[in-house]
């Protein structure tokens, strides 16, 4: 699997207790919780799309967000 070469940043807000189970379960898995997000959001995206994810990919273009379409 090609390794993909950009990265951005996303910041989530969750429960205290979640995030220290889920730390804990990764580190069992000899994972980074990074990792596992990714892979989280790699099935998410090909669930949802159908196919497998190819990096190459262009992304879609960007929606506009609700609250813009609310003013």
């Amino acid at each position: 699997m090609p390794l993909e070469t950009r990265t951005a940043r996303l910041t989530i807000l969750i429960d205290p207790r979640k995030k220290a189970v889920f730390e804990r379960l990764c580190a069992e898995e000899d994972a980074t919780p990074s990792q596992v997000v990714r892979r989280l959001i790699r099935g998410y995206i090909e669930k949802k799309q159908g196919r497998p994810w190819r990096p190459e990919e262009q992304p879609l273009p960007a929606q506009r967000s609700r609250s813009s379409k609310q003013r």
